[in-house]
């Protein structure tokens, strides 16, 4: 930032001045009225019926517009990525005639002051479309270029004295504005030098000209109670001891072109769990029903796998560093609306709009089941651990409809099957995913995401990590699980509808058919759905809050070799309730306590009601 700003006010007030939007008369500062001063398509504007404003309101305003080298965006995934470039996706194209903006009108209250800067000017942009779009909010980085065009393009009418230069009425006029606001402008240049010497600061301390740091660190407490308390199987549960949990991810955002982002992301955590779960809270209160770590007990932010690699069944220890996403996102070089994305440590998640308010790990629901579509979530799909290596590609059809579609393998890096390697190899070799959303906002309040994925695993999983029926989802009597590969079809549809500002009506419904791939001919049936509503700025701003119903994942047919239910399994429907509180600290820090119910946990009435209660602390950077 230069101390060339010194001038912005008055050539933001000349500017506006020549739109006929700010009055002479009206220039004297005697209160404080926001609503009078606006900023509308990159045109500051003052609207002669109001009030006048204070000088300190005018200029907070160029203040608050002007880009703050301290400003940092972060980018932890597909979908914050293409809001970032949202700008970039729908560039602005120079207009030679108002009458070239199909959503201008001659009756329109800036009709004369736009088509003065187009006509007159030439520094009036439009987008691809042909629109305007006048009535949307405006960005910092439209109003710089905005504002940039128009006032070039005017210091050049200036040197070239041209017929279509300023006239000496206007000059004078600016003459007036800069004796009105001589002392305003005096105070500006204190704040520009104190922004100078922030800005110069900062550029010598950055921790890197193309890279980002931000992160997330949780602790948590957490207790539970119920479980299976029926002995009939041999094996019995009880209550589990108050525990204390931690995780910590930071992730580096790298940005090579200024239109592709690299993210690269490390995870620690202390969460037990191995193959058979042990470890685990589900593993205490159900000890049979958590076979590679699965179980109805998941927290939103407890790896699916916490202490082995599914890869090769190897142990990792607790708090270990490890690579949980490297994933590279960057335009296409010829079609302007596609986005593609390639990695080696991803989540479905991360391409994937959520649509689910309370889905954030850290800042939303407590429980696994809350936070996501099971379709989602199939294959390994969102282990928390970064199993996934995706190629993929996202397509913004329109502001209302966007399609995204992607191929991911969990075992692309190991090139040959063995005892341990039970997913089996290569990137086109054993469990894989091809999975797809469609995500469909029919307006300003709704958002409608309907999901398909096919998926193929060389074992009899299904890798959702919600319940005892993703570690076998084939009940064969007499098979061997990891000599029973399967097929997965699923499909799944997510809502969210902003009733008010403050409340959102949210759920998901979802659909498995999963088919022996090899063997007797078996294939079972399931399905999952949830309803909640979601609060936001609840008793006070930043804090929200949600209450949520459903069914967990749960067997609802088998045919052919695969039986409904197992042996001493006393057979019911699962129901989840859910409710939860997040307090804002501050800006970095949070305070959520919830509580989740089970019913027929693990859809077996043989096992009490479960309660599972935590306190999670969430702090961001």
């Amino acid at each position: 930032m230069s101390k060339n700003q010194l001038n912005c006010i008055s050539k933001v007030s000349l500017f506006c001045l020549l739109t006929g939007s700010f009055p002479l008369a009206t220039i004297p500062a005697v209160a404080s009225n926001t609503e009078a001063l606006t900023i509308e398509s990159n045109t500051l504007t003052f609207d002669a019926s109001s009030q006048p404003v204070d000088s300190e309101i005018l200029a907070q305003l160029v203040e608050n517009n002007s880009p703050e080298p301290s400003e940092t965006v972060q980018v932890n995934s597909v979908t914050q990525f293409l809001e970032r470039n949202a700008l970039e996706s729908a560039s602005m194209q120079q207009v030679t005639s108002v009458s070239q903006l199909s959503d201008v009108r001659p009756g329109d209250w800036a009709y004369e002051a736009l088509r003065s800067l187009v006509e007159r000017y030439g520094c009036i942009a439009g987008y691809p479309d042909g629109t305007f779009r006048g009535n949307r909010a405006l960005t910092r980085y439209e109003f710089a270029a905005g504002l940039n065009a128009c006032l070039q393009q005017i210091e050049r009418l200036i040197v070239a004295s041209t017929p279509d230069s300023l006239n000496g009425d206007d000059l004078t006029a600016l003459q007036r504005l800069l004796d009105e606001f001589e002392a305003e402008l005096t105070t500006l240049g204190a704040r520009v030098d104190n922004l100078e010497e922030r800005a110069t600061f900062l550029e010598n301390n950055q921790f890197s000209t193309t890279t980002k740091l931000n992160g997330e660190v949780i602790f948590s407490i957490i207790g539970a109670t119920g479980g299976d308390k029926d002995d009939s199987d041999g094996v019995e549960g009880g209550d589990a001891n108050v525990i204390l949990t931690n995780r910590v991810r930071l992730n580096l955002t790298t940005s090579f072109t200024g239109k592709d982002t690299l993210i690269t992301g490390l995870q620690a955590h202390n969460f037990g769990g191995d193959v058979f779960g042990s470890g685990s809270l589900q593993n205490t209160l159900f000890p049979s029903s958590s076979f590679l770590s699965e179980g109805s007990t998941k927290l939103s932010f407890e790896p699916q796998f916490p202490r082995f690699n599914p890869q090769d069944l190897s142990e990792i220890s607790a708090n270990s560093v490890e690579l949980y996403k490297l994933l590279y996102i960057f335009p296409a070089p010829v079609l302007n609306k596609v986005t593609l994305f390639a990695g080696t440590a991803a989540e479905v998640s991360d391409a994937f709009p959520a649509i689910i308010p309370f889905s954030s790990e850290g800042q939303g629901a407590i429980s696994r089941f809350a936070t996501l579509n099971p379709v989602v979530r199939v294959s390994g799909g969102t282990s928390g651990r970064g199993l996934a290596s995706p190629v993929g590609f996202i397509w913004n059809i329109s502001e209302q409809v966007d399609f995204r579609a992607l191929y991911a393998s969990v075992n692309a890096s190991i090139p040959n099957q063995n005892d341990n390697n039970v997913l089996g190899a290569g990137f086109f070799g054993g469990s894989s995913v091809a999975a797809a959303q469609l995500t469909i906002s029919p307006s300003d309040n709704i958002d409608v995401g309907i999901n398909y994925a096919h998926s193929y695993h060389d074992l009899n999983i299904m890798g959702t990590g919600l319940s005892r029926f993703s570690a076998q989802p084939l009940f064969i009597p007499g098979s061997d699980p990891f000599n029973t590969p399967v097929n997965i079809n699923s499909v799944g549809a997510t809502v969210a509808w902003r009733v008010s500002p403050k409340v959102t009506l949210t759920g998901y419904g979802s659909y498995f058919f999963v088919d022996a791939a090899a063997g007797p001919d078996a294939s079972s049936d399931f399905s999952s759905w949830m309803a909640g509503v979601y609060f936001a700025d609840l008793f006070k701003e930043g804090n929200t809050a949600g209450l949520l119903f459903g069914q967990p994942l749960h067997r609802v047919s088998a045919d052919g070799a695969a039986v409904l239910t197992e042996p001493n399994v006393d057979r019911a429907t699962p129901y989840h309730l859910e409710a939860f509180y997040k307090f804002k600290v501050n800006d970095n820090i949070s305070i959520t306590p919830g509580a989740f119910v089970l019913f027929n946990p693990e859809s077996d009435a043989n096992n009490d009601t479960t309660l599972v209660g935590v306190l999670r602390t969430t702090f961001s950077f």
